[in-house]
């Protein structure tokens, strides 16, 4: 599982997601499946987590100091909201 690519992972993921939606597959495959589902949504978080770290942005302080500081989801802009007015 560990040298699975990203885009892998999830494109099995979302096999996954269709074969289970389907309701085809007796109860042990469904389980089957299910569980490989898991271990890869794991595997998918875990490089998302480790992206999500190594991102970081460039902010200016009060006093025009510019300073590189570790992107969080706060920094991402929410349509409609105050800031973009």
């Amino acid at each position: 599982m560990a040298g699975v690519k990203f885009e892998q992972a999830m494109a099995r993921l979302e096999a996954i997601v269709g074969e289970l939606e389907k309701g085809d597959l007796p109860l042990d495959e469904s389980l089957k499946i299910f569980e490989e589902g898991i271990r890869l949504s794991k595997n998918c978080l875990k490089v998302l987590e480790e992206a999500e770290r190594k991102v970081e942005v460039l902010v200016q302080d009060t006093n025009g100091k510019k300073q590189l500081r570790a992107f969080t989801s706060d920094d991402i802009a929410v349509p409609g909201s105050a800031e973009d007015s």
